[in-house]
This record gives C-alpha cells, structure tokens and sequence, in this order.
C-alpha cells in the first residue's frame, strides 16, 4: 500500500507570544520622570523668590560748596526760545518749483529760499507790458492829428475874419482841435495806468520767489518741490501754508514760569546762572531781560524772559534749562567747604556722621565732617567731592562693599 506524503502547512497563528510571555511597560517610569521635572522646576522657582534681592537706593551727586547756584534767592525751569522765528510763506498761490532751503543752513536777509512756478504770472506781465505799448503808440498818432486840426482851425479863423467862411466852421474846426487836445491826455492817462498795472504785474512775478526775511538758520523744511503752497489755509492737507521755518540764533534767550508767589524776587537786570539740561556741569551766566507784565491765571505763574550773556553754538532752540535767580551779593556765601550734599545723605553709625557712596554698584563708606546747613543741605568739610554719588534713600542696613541696584 502506497502511502501519498503532504507537505506541512504553516500555521501563523502558532507564531502568537503568549500574553504570560510578552513583556510588560512600566507605567510608573513615566509618572516618576513628570514627578521629578516638576519637582525641579517648583526648586528653581523657589531659588529664584528665596534669593537675596539686591537693595534699591536712591542717589543724588555732591555738588561744589562755591557753586554760585547754591546761594540762588530762586530756582525755576524752562526752554530756550528765540525773539525772533518766522515760518517762511509765499505770497500767493502756486506750485513750488524749486527748494532752497534745507536744515541746518545759515541764510543771510534777502537769500532765495524757493521758487514758485511763474508762468502766469511771466504772462501777465507780457500782456501788460503790450497794454502798455499800445496805449503809448495811440498818443503818437492823435498828435498827428492835433497838429492837421491846428493847422485847419488857423485857416478857418483867416477865412472867418475875411467873411468868407461861416462862424459854424470855425466852431467845427475849434470843437476837432480841443477834442483831439482831450483825447490825447486821456491816452496819456491810460499809458500811465498801463504802467502801474505793469508794476503790480512785475510784483506778482516777485512774488514767485521766496526769499529769507532776516539773517538766521533754517530749522525746518516744510515743503517739497511739486507741492501747492498758499498763504492761507486752504481747508485740506494738500496745500502747504509755510516753506521753512527760519530763527534768528542771536536772539536766542531762555523763557522760565515763575511762581507768583516768589515773583517779587526777580527783577530785571538780574543775575542768572542757567543750566542746559543736555549740559548739566556747564553754567551759563545770563541776566533777566524782561518780567512779562501779566499772569496766568490757571498756572498762576508769571513768564520771565532771560537773556544769554554770551551766545554758544551748543545753545538750540526748545532745550530745556534749569535758572538760579542770584542774589545781590552772592560772593558772601563762599566757604570753606568742599562740598554741599542733601541733609538725607548723612547717616549716624557709632556717633559718627558717615555717607555711602556708590561706585560701580558697590558701596563705599566713608566718615565725613559736617559743617553749616544750607536748608535742606548741608556742608561737608571733608570725606566729600564734588560728583560723587550719595545715598540719600535705601535701607538702614547698608553695609560697606555691597552690591546695589540705583534707581533710575
């Protein structure tokens, strides 16, 4: 008996891993590592608000005991200003051609700051000037015929006294001669009216061109070739009103509000130390030009106007500036010291006055000898200089060598 042999089949369900034999994933793995990134996380947190802050102080510099501000009878603020600024227009409207002017450029009177076009105007004087010549050819020609008319009135006069011609001839050559006289002052006339109507035509023409009214420096442009310009508004944002804005840098002065309650201590002709805010080490001798005779009301202040002794190119229109109403006599006030600083600069460690300066964050200690008070300052005799940064607010227990934080 034969036996027929058949190939095994494979049965892929036998290569199934039992469930008792398949590896299991840890779960807890994962909650462990979110556990701990928090935990890290909550501890830098913590670093960060448990680490000691650096302590906040305030300073304000020493200044020289001589310093002439020092003995001032009044301290106010203001903005240099200048007597005399103009903002440069055209007299008539039109497209601007060409621009001169340009910031910073220093104009003498009667400079071409721009030009206006004039072709209208160029052809308004041309008709003119033909009005003009007509008018004048027209006499010339009635003189010819005054003269024929002179000569006809002489020959009818000869004839009416002969008897042979009538009085009414001699009426018509009278009437022709006078009227022709007439006819010849009115043409006149109109050839002078013609020639004033030039004039106001070559003044239009004048007119096109823009030119500085005094010596001075141009601080703003205003308007750009192409542009419509109008001495007046016109209602829109299309037409410009002002080609540049020019100011008379010797006029330059310094324009301070002044309480009035503290007016009577300024007078003019007083001396001023004024002190650019851009410039805070350089004092400027000045002089009250002027007290404005009339308050403000609402600010209840008076405006003063003070007067630069001597002008300097560092000195720009609109800065700011701080004046020192100097008294009578302020040489009287000169010490020996050789410092000022604010009474809340001095601290009291041990019965000693000390301060603390601030130099590169860090603080330095120093003992200081105090001498006569200046209202809410005090001399310092020595410990001091001139420019060093005093605290004068922080906390009681600043010590020497810490670090700090300066408020701004």
């Amino acid at each position: 008996m034969s036996t027929t042999s058949i190939p095994p089949r494979h049965d892929l369900g036998s290569l199934k891993i039992d469930d008792s034999h398949r590896p299991r994933k840890s779960r807890g793995k994962l909650g462990l590592f979110a556990a701990a990134l928090g935990a890290l996380l909550l501890l830098g947190a913590l670093v960060l608000v448990l680490r000691p802050q650096l302590p906040m102080v305030e300073v304000a510099a020493a200044r020289a005991a001589n310093d002439a501000r020092a003995a001032a009878l009044l301290n106010a603020s203001g903005y240099v200003t200048p007597r005399r600024e103009a903002t440069v227009a055209a007299k008539i409207t039109g497209r601007v051609e060409q621009v001169y002017a340009e910031e910073g450029l220093q104009v003498r009177a009667g400079q071409v700051l721009a030009t206006l076009d004039c072709s209208q105007q160029e052809a308004a004087l041309s008709s003119a000037r033909a009005d003009r010549d007509a008018t004048a050819a027209a006499v010339s020609d009635l003189e010819v015929q005054l003269a024929n008319a002179n000569r006809e009135l002489s020959r009818t006069k000869s004839l009416r006294a002969a008897g042979v011609d009538s009085q009414q001839a001699l009426d018509a050559a009278q009437t022709t001669a006078d009227s022709l006289h007439s006819k010849i002052a009115l043409t006149r006339e109109q050839t002078r009216a013609a020639g004033a109507r030039i004039q106001v035509a070559q003044q239009d023409v004048d007119n096109c061109t823009v030119r500085a009214p005094f010596d001075g420096k141009v601080v703003s442009k205003d308007a750009q070739r192409g542009e419509m310009v109008s001495p007046i508004s016109a209602g829109g944002g299309f037409t410009r009103t002002g080609i540049a804005t020019v100011v008379d840098m010797r006029s330059l002065e310094v324009e301070v509000d002044v309480n009035e309650s503290y007016i009577a201590r300024v007078r003019p002709g007083q001396k001023v130390i004024s002190t650019l805010d851009a410039y805070p080490d350089w004092q400027i001798p000045s002089t009250v030009r002027t007290v404005i005779p009339t308050a403000d009301r609402q600010k209840a202040t008076v405006k003063v106007r003070v007067a630069f002794d001597k002008l300097d190119p560092r000195i720009l229109p609109d800065m700011g500036v701080k004046v020192a109403f100097l008294g009578d006599e302020p040489a009287k006030n000169k010490s020996e010291a050789r410092a000022i600083a604010p009474k809340s600069a001095i601290r009291t460690e041990n019965g000693r006055s000390v301060v603390y300066i601030v130099n590169q964050r860090k603080l330095e200690r120093r003992a200081v000898s105090l001498g006569a008070e200046r209202g809410s300052d005090v001399e310092i005799m020595a410990g001091v200089a001139p420019g060093d940064a005093l605290v004068i607010r922080g906390p009681e227990s600043l010590r020497e060598g810490q670090t700090v934080e300066v408020k701004q």
